[in-house]
Order: C-alpha cells, then sequence, then structure tokens
C-alpha cells in the first residue's frame, strides 16, 4: 500500500507540474496580431493566429499587432514658399508587414513613424506656396505619403495614406482673402454685363437695320405694342404717334407757308421794346420838284 501511495503521489506531482508547463508554454495568438519567437534572445520565426506552444523557460514570444494604425500627426508651424505663417496637422495610417522588421530594426516604430510624420510635414509646408496647401490637398498627400513610406518600409511599414487636416492662417491673412474674393467676383459680374450690354446694342443695331428696310416690319412692331399695352386691362389706351407721318406733313406743306406760319416773330429786345415817336415829315406839293411815293411806285393816288 505505501509503494501503491507513493506513485499515485508522483504521478499526480506529474501530472500538476505537466499541467503548470503547458499552461507556460502554451500562447494564443488573435487573428489580428502575429506571434514574434525569440529563443535564447534570437528571432526563430513567427506564430499564425491560434494557439501556439512554446518551450518553457526558453522560449518568448512578442505580439506585433498587423491592423490600421491611425496616428494624429500634431500641428506643425511653418513658413510657406510665398512667407506666410501657417500651422497645419494631417493623420498618417499605416500597418506593419513584417513584424521582424519593425521590432528588430526600429526601437519604438509608432515613435519613429511619428516623428517621420512630423519633419516630413514641416518639408511639404516649406516646399509649397498658400495656394497650393488651400486647394491641391491630394497632391499634397499624395507627396507627403511618398516622403513618409521611403524610411517605413526599410522598418517594415506599409503607409497605406496621409491626409492633411486643416491648415490654420493668420485672421489678418483671412481677411485680405475674403475682400480679394469680393472684387474678384464684382469684376466678374461687370464684365458678364457689359457683355450683355454689347450682345443687346449688337442685336438692336441689326433689328433697326432690317426694319428700316422693310417699314412694313415697323408698323407691325407699332400694332403688336400697342396690343401688348392693351392686354394690361388698363383704362388708358398709350397710342404711339409715327414719326413717318410728322415726315410726310412736312414734305406736302409749302415752304413759303410753313415758314409764314410757322416762323415765330423775333422777340423785341430791350432797345426795341420803346420806339422813339418822331413828327411826320410834310407831304411834298404837286408842282414842287419831289415826286409822291405813290407815283414813283407807277400808282395813281
Amino acid at each position: 500500500m505505501d509503494i501503491l501511495a507513493v506513485i499515485g503521489a508522483i504521478l499526480g506531482v506529474g501530472a500538476i507540474a505537466g499541467g503548470v508547463i503547458t499552461a507556460m508554454s502554451a500562447r494564443i495568438v488573435t487573428q489580428y496580431e502575429k506571434g514574434l519567437v525569440f529563443r535564447f534572445g534570437r528571432v526563430v520565426g513567427t506564430r499564425d493566429p491560434g494557439l501556439r506552444m512554446l518551450i518553457p523557460f526558453v522560449d518568448r514570444m512578442r505580439k506585433v499587432s498587423t491592423q490600421i494604425v491611425t496616428m494624429p500627426v500634431p500641428a506643425q508651424d511653418g513658413i510657406t514658399r510665398d512667407n506666410v505663417t501657417v500651422r497645419v496637422d494631417a493623420v498618417v495610417y499605416f500597418r506593419v508587414i513584417d513584424p521582424v522588421c519593425a521590432v528588430v530594426e526600429v526601437q519604438n516604430y509608432l515613435f519613429a513613424v511619428g516623428q517621420v510624420a512630423q519633419t516630413s510635414l514641416r518639408s511639404i509646408i516649406g516646399k509649397s506656396d498658400l495656394d497650393s496647401l488651400l486647394s491641391n490637398r491630394e497632391e499634397l498627400n499624395k507627396g507627403l505619403e511618398i516622403m513618409i513610406d521611403s524610411p517605413a518600409l526599410g522598418w517594415g511599414i506599409h503607409i497605406d495614406r496621409v491626409e492633411i487636416k486643416d491648415v490654420s492662417i493668420p485672421d489678418s491673412l483671412k481677411r485680405s482673402m475674403s475682400r480679394q474674393a469680393e472684387a474678384e467676383r464684382e469684376r466678374r459680374a461687370r464684365v458678364i454685363s457689359a457683355e450683355g450690354e454689347l450682345q443687346a446694342s449688337t442685336k438692336l443695331a441689326q433689328a433697326g437695320a432690317q426694319m428700316a428696310e422693310s417699314p412694313a416690319s415697323l408698323q407691325l412692331r407699332l400694332l403688336e405694342t400697342v396690343v401688348q399695352v392693351a392686354a394690361e386691362k388698363n383704362s388708358t389706351l398709350v397710342l404711339p404717334f409715327p414719326v413717318e407721318l410728322l415726315r410726310f406733313l412736312e414734305r406736302g406743306t409749302p415752304s413759303g407757308t410753313t415758314g409764314a406760319g410757322t416762323a415765330a416773330e423775333p422777340t423785341p429786345t430791350a432797345s426795341e421794346s420803346t420806339p422813339e415817336i418822331t413828327p411826320p415829315e410834310p407831304t411834298p406839293a404837286l408842282g414842287q420838284g419831289n415826286t409822291p411815293v405813290a407815283e414813283q411806285d407807277g400808282m395813281r393816288p
């Protein structure tokens, strides 16, 4: 009995020790991770997701996430190529494609990517002008992505995309830009109005020339205008007087009669308003040498 008890105790202790060792050697790798195994400080390989066994006290596993990491880049102050002080912030999306390089080649790949993103953002600000920062966001994002991705490839990291979030400019510059935009809008409005006037004058000139060739069309236009005025249910009817009628009357009236009837008498001036009264000259006798005025004209009194 004593021997059986000892054997049972030994088996129990062995089972417990085996369970402890199994628990110490078992590792669970999730779906979005990669297990990097170190054996005596040396990388021996990676482990895929699932339940993985290690050699106790010999192997050590470090899990590396392969998910896309969203890293905001702090706002960076810089001076653009056209000497404007701006403040720009961005966001970087990246993921680990090689866990061995990400762990072995760089001490802290998250910190390294953040520092590269900040320096690249400052460089982009210095190489671009203000209009490019405000309008050509896509080109700047591509250039910034290339600048960050170049050193990150050696660290086993792939930059998916980089986006510039906001560009802050001084308030005085904002006011200047608003005035410039307002002036540009006003200039466009004036140009459009002038072009409309030019086109309208051209069409009116063509219409006038065509109506001058055909007087009947002018009369029809006159009648159409009268119809349009009468269609508004007004109590007053406006009937325009054709200029051609005045010209016809002017051609039909004799020039002498027109001049006598229409010519206005001259207004007497101040010197002619009060004529001087002179005594009448004496009429010469018939026997004298002077001839009466009536006889000079060939008329008898």
